[in-house]
């Protein structure tokens, strides 16, 4: 299992949120140090998200993101705001490894299908989901401000046959609180495609991380190819070796 390390972009730093909640927010920083500390801590890959861009449309860190990119050692998973393959390009071209597709892919599938199959292996599909009262996953939209009305199976099976590199899935009720990840959800995921599927959400210690990588879906038998991690590293919880070490466990 990969360790993806986190780096979420608001007003130009880097931050955690709690829940997804914009008011409920946790900063640490230049993003560039941080991106530095992963990257001689020994990370394999980073995860990259302006925020900003998520909730409005508008690259408002792109040339933050391009930096990240240009300046890492290694593979650049980026997302946050990505509504046109205007954007695809943009992001492909300054080297990011894989670009993260979220409310477009989710309000507009037709056409994220099809920016999906001129990029085979290059787009990743993100699913943020809560789970509502009747128990359904509801995937979200927006910088995970509104629900789609769309469940979290409905939208699996409605990319069951694009060439996406990932599936990366985030329990928006467990991210940034460093409580666990939802294995229940997580397994749902795993069981209804196909994919390569990075968890994110959760992450608290470095056991999480062991039974990430120890965990199998009941009926397709597979765990996750990854997992995203934010808080746990940037509050020191954990470092990047002891991080890596936990994935390492998978086999």
């Amino acid at each position: 299992m990969e360790l993806y390390c986190a780096i979420d972009l608001r007003d130009g730093r880097a931050v955690r949120l709690e829940r997804g909640d914009f008011s409920r927010e946790r900063r640490f920083g230049d993003p560039l140090e941080v991106a530095e500390r992963y990257l001689e801590g020994g990370a394999s890959h980073l995860h990259v998200v302006d925020l900003d861009a998520a909730r409005t449309g508008l690259p408002a860190n792109r040339a933050l993101v391009r930096a990240i990119v240009e300046r890492s050692t290694v593979p650049v998973q980026v997302g946050g705001g990505v509504r046109s393959e205007d954007d695809v390009a943009e992001l492909l071209g300054m080297g990011a490894h894989r670009v993260v597709m979220g409310t477009t892919a989710i309000l507009d599938p037709d056409i994220a299908r099809e920016w999906a199959a001129r990029h085979p292996g290059h787009l990743a599909l993100g699913l943020d989901y809560r789970r509502r009262l009747d128990g359904v996953l509801e995937v979200a939209a927006s910088a995970w401000e509104r629900g789609s009305g769309a469940s979290l199976g409905e939208v699996l099976e409605r990319w069951s046959d694009s060439p996406l590199g990932a599936i990366v899935v985030t329990a928006i009720d467990r991210d940034g609180t460093a409580t666990g990840p939802d294995l229940d959800g997580l397994r749902e995921v795993l069981d209804g495609c196909d994919h390569p599927v990075v968890a994110s959400g959760g992450v608290g210690s470095r056991r999480d991380l062991e039974v990430l990588a120890e965990m199998r879906s009941p009926r397709a038998g597979r765990g996750p190819q990854g997992v995203v991690v934010g808080i746990a590293l940037l509050d020191g919880t954990m470092n990047v070796a002891e991080a890596v070490s936990a994935c390492a466990a998978s086999g």
